[in-house]
């Protein structure tokens, strides 16, 4: 493929304001305090479009758009986002004021309030096994993916020159720097998936003409017995539970909500960033399905992983894009890969030096100390992700399925950990800590024993047995000690009438999208 000057210029011209802005603005760092959440100053504006460019990365533009390119799933990936955003209203509505009022820096933290610190531990050492081994790993993949279909770079060369950036400006600036760069390049993700949206449809000859030829994949509600998204599952059942961890109970996305000025800002950041889902959920998906009409013959001869529709969202933009535009999408793409990518370095950081470095090996550690660690364990973690990020191209499923089914290896037993430590003061540590230890070895029993079984139900099950060892257990020896209970804090704050009101027109858009494509 052949790029113009303009296209080669306005790509590195990019890269350099993403950097350029986001060290001028991240300022200078004298505390773990202005590293990890930005002085506690973010405005929700920023905290909103900080969110979705971390959500919004190239597993969605790669993977949920591959999963709309297959036939026998189309429309009905959409669901992970709409559903998602009502899970953000929930986080915004009751789960940040608790947060913001306890001043925890990270969510492990928060089970250490409730708990003990032996729980905090181990949420501590899942997440950052899951950042580097999955998250970070899945993003650097998908993004190098890309870059080799587009411009041919080597696949090994792609993740290591997207590891070496965003691990630059995120060694330098912490969170300040994270959020200024999502802040531009969430911007450019949403105007560049808008015209690829656009260019898609009038490719296929306008709307109707695309519902004329691919009406029957786009309906949102499955057979029971789908493989991946039965409908059960999804409205009622499992994907609920990695809603609430990621949305609720992750350091990932949460991080920047913890950084707002005041309650209220935070819960308007949230619920722009839940605005934000809708859209680009389906701007994302739809050109997707188109994918296969326009180019479905030149995707599947140059697909050799079987992962054939990993490849369709990459393909559109090297088609359809005319000459000088097409750096300026690779770009917004770029950019979408970089904001996932710092936001998990950052996070992780953080969890190492707060939960892992601290307590454990320096508790005298002054903030300056701390900060310096952080800094450390930004470099270790991305060079880990690097090394391990090729080893997913033999996943079979595609990477959007990849990173949520292994997810499930944790998220069951934080999310019934959280909500029984904020709803009930009788559960103990040891009921929370080994809930969280059973998740592992019972969801992967289901995943070996049943691999038939839709994992959103392998999900459900370990969700429901975790539930009921907690419950047995705390009957059978209830928390002896008086704990002072997080829903408390709940009963001296109000909501505003604005996020009242923004709460639910998001979850009434949810709905209506949902409807419209049943």
């Amino acid at each position: 493929m052949n790029f113009s000057l303009i296209d080669i210029l306005s790509f590195f011209g990019f890269i350099a304001v993403v950097i350029g802005v986001s060290l001028y603005k991240s300022g200078k760092k004298k505390t773990e305090e202005d590293y990890f959440l930005a002085g506690r100053q973010l405005s929700w504006w920023l905290i909103g479009i900080s969110i979705i460019a971390s959500n919004v990365s190239s597993e969605h533009f790669v993977g949920q758009a591959g999963q709309g390119f297959r036939g026998e799933i189309g429309m009905a990936i959409a669901t992970w986002g709409w559903l998602a955003a009502i899970a953000m209203v929930f986080m915004a509505l009751f789960l940040l004021p608790l947060y913001l009022k306890i001043g925890i820096y990270t969510l492990p933290e928060f089970l250490e309030y409730r708990y003990n610190r032996a729980v905090r531990t181990l949420m501590s050492g899942y997440m950052l096994l899951f950042y580097a081994g999955i998250s970070m790993a899945t993003v650097l993949y998908s993004g190098a993916i890309t870059l080799e279909t587009i411009f041919g770079v080597p696949l090994l060369y792609g993740i290591w020159g997207i590891g070496f950036v965003a691990g630059f400006y995120t060694y330098y600036g912490g969170l300040s720097a994270v959020v200024w760069s999502d802040l531009i390049q969430g911007v450019t993700l949403i105007i560049g998936a808008l015209f690829i949206f656009w260019l898609t449809i009038d490719a296929v000859g306008g709307w109707d003409q695309f519902v004329a030829r691919r009406g029957d994949q786009l309906h949102v509600v499955m057979p029971l017995d789908h493989p991946e998204l039965p409908w059960l599952a999804v409205f009622f059942g499992g994907m609920w539970i990695p809603h609430f961890f990621y949305w609720g109970f992750n350091q990932f996305i949460v991080q920047r909500s913890l950084a707002a000025k005041d309650i209220e800002e935070g819960q308007k950041g949230v619920l722009l960033g839940a605005s934000l889902k809708l859209l680009i959920t389906l701007i994302i998906i739809i050109p997707g399905i188109a994918a296969f009409d326009l180019y479905g013959d030149e995707i599947m001869a140059a697909c050799s992983s079987g992962n054939c529709g990993d490849i369709a969202y990459p393909t559109l933009i090297k088609n359809l894009l005319p000459v000088g535009l097409t750096g300026i999408m690779l770009a917004a793409l770029f950019g979408a890969i970089l904001s996932t990518l710092d936001s998990l370095l950052n996070s992780a950081a953080t969890i190492f030096t707060m939960d892992i470095y601290k307590p454990f090996i320096k508790p005298e550690a002054t903030p300056e100390m701390g900060l310096k660690v952080g800094k450390i364990a930004t470099v270790v973690l991305i060079t880990i992700s690097c090394l391990w990020a090729p080893i997913i191209s033999g996943f079979e499923g595609g990477v959007y399925i990849f990173i949520n089914q292994f997810w499930g290896f944790m998220q069951s037993g934080v999310v019934v950990a959280f909500f029984f430590g904020i709803f009930w003061k009788k559960v103990s540590w040891k009921a929370a800590f080994g809930g969280m230890l059973l998740n592992f070895p019972l969801y992967g029993f289901l995943l070996v024993t049943f691999p038939d079984l839709p994992f959103l139900h392998s999900h459900a099950i370990t969700f429901i047995v975790i539930v009921l060892f907690i419950t047995v257990y705390t009957w059978i020896s209830p928390q002896k000690e008086e704990k002072l209970l997080p829903l408390k804090y709940h009963t001296d704050y109000k909501l505003s009438v604005k996020v009242k009101i923004w709460a639910t027109m998001v979850c009434l858009s949810a709905i209506g999208l949902i409807l419209m494509f049943w």
